[in-house]
């Protein structure tokens, strides 16, 4: 009792010291690294292993938990929660980590997890993005800087976001996906392989065209935007080209479809992209987004260049697994079991 006394007398002299406005019905553990200028509002918690940088602000029932790094300058509207254990059945507990950037908004209900021990255990966000109202990042995600997800926008583990990138509402993110630099993302739109990056991305996962607002609003000259629409038109075509399936899973070839033109969308995009080496596009971005598509079609599994680095496919089954096959198996047991009584009863009689 009287270590715990004076734990508590010592994490309230410094935060005396820093001058932050923290409320008597915050609950913060003495091991929890605090800077200055904090607003923690009633109701939050803040565990042992948190760090939070300077002029961050909790509103109400925020928690804050597990290892997690937070820079400055960071807002938590009501009942984020962010640092909480992965829901991954490989997890094993393990010291893995949260890392947050500087001048992000965690909207009402975000979720954030720790990565997992076999995803590299680190989920990493960059600065001055803005996660809205229910959305949820997964373990081992890794998200660049300048990004909007919107409301109940849900990002499965082991994803990456770049810089720049508007997700809309209510769309989901397969895992192990790459999102690509100054994309937009449309609402309810499912994300099953690598987005490219410039492009608007539709809900029914074909490739609208450049991004041509967003990247106005970025800095974007007009003659690398025209470089872009260009090089988009070459890539892809307007839906009444044939083939006529231009969804990004299909040019990348890698998934059945009930459309005879997946094959022949996949070997046009491979012929279009090296009919694009061969105009020479110069500009630096028109490079990258050639760079991006080979990756993701050559160097990918499905379309997602991160799922060829996954580092669980030949793991063994999870101990929730080998506890479920084991009951299964001892309920089957017990079926027959009874099976056998009955049908000794039955030649009794």
């Amino acid at each position: 009792m009287l270590r715990a006394a004076r734990r508590i007398v010592m994490a309230a002299r410094k935060w005396e010291e820093n001058m932050s406005d923290i409320a008597a019905t915050a609950t913060i553990d003495p091991r929890a690294q605090l800077g200055n200028n904090l607003t923690i509002a009633p109701g939050c918690y803040i565990g042992p292993d948190v760090t939070i940088g300077d002029n961050c602000i909790l509103m109400p029932n925020t928690t804050i938990i597990g290892n997690t790094q937070i820079g400055s300058h960071n807002i938590f509207y009501p009942s984020t929660v962010i640092g909480a254990a992965p829901q991954d059945l490989k997890f094993k507990g393990g010291n893995t980590k949260l890392v947050i950037g500087d001048h992000n908004i965690f909207r009402e209900c975000v979720t954030a997890h720790l990565g997992t021990e076999i995803g590299g255990g680190l989920t990493s966000i960059g600065s001055h993005n803005q996660f809205q109202v229910g959305s949820h990042i997964a373990h081992d995600v890794i998200i660049g800087s300048h990004c909007i997800l919107s409301n109940q926008v849900q990002i499965a583990g082991h994803v990456q976001i770049e810089d720049h990138v508007v997700v809309s509402g209510l769309a989901g993110v397969q895992q192990f996906v790459t999102l690509g630099a100054y994309s937009f993302i449309a609402g309810a739109a499912r994300c099953t392989a690598d987005t490219p990056p410039y492009v608007i991305f539709g809900h029914d996962g074909v490739v609208a065209g450049v991004n041509v607002k967003g990247l106005s609003r970025w800095g974007f000259s007009e003659v690398t935007i025209q470089q872009l629409r260009e090089l988009c038109k070459l890539l892809f075509p307007k839906r009444n080209t044939p083939p006529s399936d231009y969804r990004i899973r299909n040019l990348y070839g890698m998934f059945a479809s009930r459309s005879k033109n997946n094959t022949a969308a996949a070997a046009t995009l491979a012929k279009r992209i090296r009919e694009a080496d061969a105009r020479s596009f110069t500009d630096e971005h028109c490079q990258y987004l050639l760079s991006f598509m080979k990756r993701s079609m050559h160097g990918g599994v499905h379309g997602r260049y991160l799922e060829s680095h996954r580092r669980d496919n030949s793991s063994p089954p999870p101990e929730f697994y080998r506890r479920l096959a084991g009951a299964e198996g001892a309920a089957k047991d017990d079926r027959s079991a009874s099976a056998a009584r009955a049908l000794d009863g039955g030649s009794n009689n």
